[in-house]
């Protein structure tokens, strides 16, 4: 089992760019998904958009990046969101537990599209959270 912190950073329309940009500058393996892609598209100019940007370098960094969609405010203050992943279910709800009081969840811990958890919130702090639990069962 293991958990992960990862850094996650939030973009109007430029995430394909940066990461291309980043991917050119660090190396490694490049994945990306638009809203298209992961079957999340509510306005159809969101399409092509990154829902999901992931950089991993053979030294072990991984970089993540996405667009916001149209229905979600534009980053304003901090571009920068924490991520927590991994396939430890009990550790990695335990988090968004603790996490949650307190805050405000945009997307409740819940099965997603693309087979895994996911839930996201914002901390009482005002720092947002996402919780993506691999291959959690139902």
């Amino acid at each position: 089992m293991s958990v992960h912190l990862n850094p996650y950073i939030g973009f109007r329309d430029q995430a394909r760019e940066a990461l291309g940009f980043w991917h050119e500058v660090l190396g490694g393996e490049l994945k990306t998904m638009t809203f298209a892609e992961g079957g999340m598209v509510q306005d159809p100019a969101d399409a092509e958009k990154i829902m999901h940007g992931q950089l991993a370098t053979p030294g072990g960094l991984l970089l993540m990046a996405s667009d916001s969609p149209s229905s979600m405010p534009t980053p304003t203050e901090s571009n920068v969101s924490v991520s927590l992943s991994g396939d430890d279910e009990d550790l990695l709800t335990g988090y968004w537990e603790g996490l949650a009081d307190g805050a405000t969840v945009i997307e409740p811990l819940t099965k997603a599209p693309w087979g895994d958890t996911f839930g996201m919130l914002t901390d009482r702090f005002g720092v947002t959270w996402l919780v993506n639990i691999s291959g959690a069962a139902a």
